[in-house]
């Protein structure tokens, strides 16, 4: 066969090669991504006050749901900047100040627990001290809820490269919890559930296209935590 014939065919399969590559990179965009449910439920029409303060607390008694650390900063850190900012007490600090009373074994399950704690008037008077008025429990994790695919690698004495496509879905299912230290109730709660779904086609090499539900589940429960304390009833 002339070497032109050769040169028109190995063209024409770069070509099509191509094409699969954009058909295969457009189907992975569009399906890589994050979904969202927020439920918002407010019990009271009390916002805060000036002179408020707030702390963001892990669940811990059960550690298979405990929430993560970074959750736990990224929360704090986002409701505790920007033109709506609101003043956030260090987490450590807090549990610090109340030890052992916010420890995973005695800290309370809920409002009935809070107000047998905060008779304690030592408790109350530290409380106060902290000058925090909400206390806001998060609990829930982000999970590996599915996988799949599989990505095959091999060398050669022309080099090396891999082929195939991995898949996977992260959950990050969370609630927060508000107590209202001042008049010992529960103000409501936030129900997020974030899922992620993640790709990494390989074709000579891996490229991870990630969602990242968790940092989603922050940005969402931040504002959210925000639009509850600020305004009545949330609206």
């Amino acid at each position: 066969m002339p070497y032109k014939n050769y040169f028109i065919l190995a063209y024409k399969g770069f070509t099509l090669l191509r094409l699969a590559l954009l058909l295969l990179a457009f189907l992975i965009i569009s399906g890589c991504g994050v979904t969202s449910r927020m439920e918002p439920y407010k019990a009271t029409d009390i916002i805060i006050g000036e002179d408020d303060g707030v702390v963001i607390l892990a669940r811990k008694h059960h550690a298979s749901h405990e929430a993560e650390t970074s959750l736990i900063n990224c929360i704090s850190n986002s409701i505790g900047s920007g033109s709506d900012a609101l003043q956030v007490y260090p987490s450590n600090e807090f549990e610090n100040t109340l030890y052992p009373w916010f420890e995973p074994s005695t800290a309370p399950l809920d409002t009935d627990s809070l107000t047998n704690l905060l008779s304690n008037q030592e408790i109350q008077d530290r409380v106060k001290r902290t000058g925090v008025r909400f206390l806001i429990w998060i609990d829930g994790s982000t999970d590996r809820t599915a996988s799949g695919g599989t990505i095959s690698c091999a060398a050669g004495v022309g080099g090396a490269g891999c082929m195939g496509l991995a898949w996977w879905e992260d959950d990050s299912n969370y609630e927060a919890t508000i107590w209202d230290l001042e008049e010992l109730n529960s103000a409501g709660s936030i129900y997020a559930d974030y899922l992620g779904r993640s790709f990494m086609p390989a074709i000579i090499i891996p490229i991870p296209l990630i969602a990242r539900p968790q940092a989603e589940a922050c940005r969402g429960i931040s504002d959210q935590i925000k639009l509850f304390l600020t305004t009545p009833y949330g609206n």
